[in-house]
């Protein structure tokens, strides 16, 4: 029997994936995958209904249903101000995670390096060694997960082709302040290097902090290539909807990687989902009121256990110290808190290049009943400590 390749040896299945299956195996509270327990808008659920009665069943534009686009291109324009245009500077795709391989497959040749913070989206080095680059890590160092800034001009003096940055963070809840984005946009230009950003939860954001789109930066347009989902902000997760943005040169180039990838995404929901697109910014503000009042009802539930945390700054996780419970590690953390607790977090050492292993990432994008039923459970850990 022939080998596989040899790049895939660099990393393993996905840990969320694998975490989400042990906790079914034992009737955990699933707060490891980030998905909600509830229900889109009731507009787009109107609208797919409508969608499935429709003739849109066979193939869309390969890079995004024409109306799809549009409602997309006017939807950005609204939070960024950028004048986009729905043919010159959008490939729809299937969710995030696609876009993600295209921007890094349309910047990086083999043997490109490219910047990645550590901790990260475990699909970002993936996505790097798949392309043929060499990440180059720069740490968050925790508890806040600030960079130090000679590290990352030390990084770019590696001569990377690219630095993905995801914000706000996932796993960290770090929201980057419009100075420390400056500061990565001058040493791109400095370096010439493209800038790919991972913005799916930009809706998701904690008063005082702000979403900055990178994209809308002064001169930052032309280096950017944007990737974002429709999942997060309109509860959507499994109908894998997401998108690059980019100037036009860029964008003709990554329509070819996706084509070859997965020809397109998914006509019906494309069409249901301009209904989510046109919602009004009362919609956006509720979001955020509603993730909040998460956020304070999740952190109350984790004070009373005992165990130090990071609050989020947007997004919706958070990273649990779980160094007093004294697990050799944050796997056998993990697996203790799914079999013994009842609650399931991803071991935090699944997002981090350096030797971190006494975090677990938790989420809260769950009824309130379902938060209240896991911090019941997590009261546990408060009397074993």
């Amino acid at each position: 029997m022939p080998a596989t390749a040899k790049r895939l040896a660099a990393f393993t299945e996905s840990v969320i994936r694998g975490t989400t299956r042990m906790a079914v195996q034992h009737g955990a509270i699933n707060l490891s995958q980030g998905f909600p327990d509830f229900n889109p808008p009731q507009e787009i659920l109107d609208a797919l209904e409508q969608a499935a009665r429709g003739d849109c069943h066979q193939y869309a534009v390969t890079w995004g249903a024409p109306r799809f686009r549009r409602a997309l291109a006017a939807k950005i324009r609204r939070f960024s101000g950028l004048e986009i245009d729905p043919d010159q500077h959008l490939v729809v795709t299937c969710g995030s995670t696609e876009a993600m391989m295209v921007a890094m497959m349309t910047a990086c040749n083999p043997g490109d390096k490219v910047i990645v913070f550590s901790p990260f989206y475990e699909n970002y080095a993936a996505d790097a060694i798949l392309s043929g680059a060499e990440p180059i890590y720069v740490a968050l160092h925790p508890p806040q997960f600030g960079y130090d800034p000679d590290e990352l001009r030390k990084a770019f003096e590696q001569k990377p082709k690219a630095i993905v940055v995801c914000n706000p963070s996932n796993p960290t809840g770090k929201v980057f302040t419009r100075a420390e984005l400056m500061e990565i946009l001058e040493l791109a230009e400095k370096h010439d290097v493209f800038v790919i950003t991972d913005e799916p939860y930009e809706h998701i954001i904690y008063q005082p902090h702000e979403h900055v789109h990178f994209a809308a930066l002064p001169g930052a347009f032309e280096r950017t290539i944007t990737c974002n989902s429709l999942s997060k902000t309109y509860s959507i997760t499994g109908w894998r909807l997401g998108y690059v943005q980019a100037a036009p040169a860029v964008i003709a180039q990554a329509r070819k990687v996706h084509d070859f990838l997965t020809v397109g995404a998914a006509a019906p929901l494309q069409e249901a989902a301009v209904a989510g697109l046109e919602l009004p910014d009362s919609y956006y503000q509720g979001l955020t009121e509603s993730y909040t009042a998460k956020r304070t009802l999740f952190l109350d539930l984790l004070r009373r256990t005992g165990l130090p945390f990071t609050e989020p700054q947007g997004a919706y996780y958070v990273m649990v110290d779980i160094s007093p419970l004294g697990f050799a590690s944050d796997t056998e953390a993990s697996e203790w808190f799914i079999r013994e607790i009842g609650v399931a977090g991803v071991a935090g050492s699944s997002f981090f290049r350096e030797p971190v292993n006494h975090l677990i990432r938790f989420h809260f994008a769950k009824n309130e009943e379902t938060l209240r039923a896991a911090g019941e459970r997590l009261m546990k850990v408060a009397q074993i400590r």
